[in-house]
């Protein structure tokens, strides 16, 4: 039996390992991919092919892309395609907040086009990539072979955080994103979905982590912790896992219940 594929972006840590994790566990080769050079995640990728392999295979890879690069998004998924010849999940996970956390008044050019770029450019255009591959692919009539998109944002694609606000823009553009090529991709039984993460304990969040926990020790959220990328990743793979397919364009929410609307 063809083992499937999964490509997960900003997975050399955080969130987008916790996904790749997953994928691992469910017996999926795995390309995981990030803007750093291989180097930095050989001993990464050695570790996970010890816990995860099977036989001396080697499920996981690491490939070096930035998603706000045309060539590299290229590279990706010509590497896709010559290795494995397949491509079951793509997730596109990679992205950026701002280098320095600023007043909405005071928010530079520099850092909304650095966010705009790889948050919502990438994101786009991996989606784009990813469709055109997958469409091929469908073509070939491979066995077993019902491909899914899964976009990772954020709460913040409806939440103001006037200090950050780049990074909300371009989260909420993520959810267009993802409801466009939804829209797209449903006549060739493509699914493609919107994972939207809550306050997740991750070096990104790690600078702030007092100020998170003294909102979750006051219920900001109804389930009282932090997530985990354990949690986002069960709601990727519910959406990838196929559970979902008649649910095209579905948002889940990974955020313990802050989308709940409370008095």
């Amino acid at each position: 039996m063809t083992e499937k594929v999964a490509v997960v972006t900003g997975a050399r840590r955080g969130i987008g390992l916790g996904i790749a994790k997953r994928f691992l566990q469910e017996g999926y080769q795995v390309l995981l991919a990030a803007a750093s050079p291989e180097s930095a995640a050989e001993e990464l990728v050695g570790q996970l092919n010890e816990q995860y392999g099977r036989e001396e295979s080697r499920p996981a890879l690491y490939l070096q892309c930035d998603i706000s690069l045309e060539e590299d998004r290229k590279n990706l998924f010509a590497f896709v395609q010559e290795h494995y010849g397949r491509m079951d999940a793509l997730v596109n996970n990679a992205g950026v907040a701002p280098n320095v956390r600023l007043d909405l008044l005071d928010t530079t050019p520099e850092s909304f086009e650095r966010l705009v770029r790889i948050n919502l450019e990438g994101t786009f255009f991996m989606c784009q990539g990813g469709a055109n591959l997958m469409l091929r692919q469908l073509r070939e009539g491979l066995e077993d072979f019902r491909p899914r998109i899964v976009n990772i944002s954020s709460m913040s694609a409806y939440t103001s955080s006037t200090n950050r606000g780049e990074y909300c823009v371009t989260k909420a553009g993520i959810s267009m994103v993802t409801q466009l090529f939804a829209d797209r991709l449903a006549e060739a039984g493509i699914g493609v979905f919107e994972v939207r993460p809550g306050i997740i304990a991750t070096d990104m969040t790690e600078k702030v982590h007092e100020k998170y926990a003294k909102l979750i020790e006051e219920g900001v959220t109804p389930i009282r912790r932090f997530g985990r990328p354990e949690d986002v990743a069960d709601c990727v793979w519910a959406a990838a896992g196929g559970l979902l397919d008649f649910a095209t364009g579905q948002v889940l929410n990974a955020d313990g219940g802050f989308h709940i609307r409370r008095l």
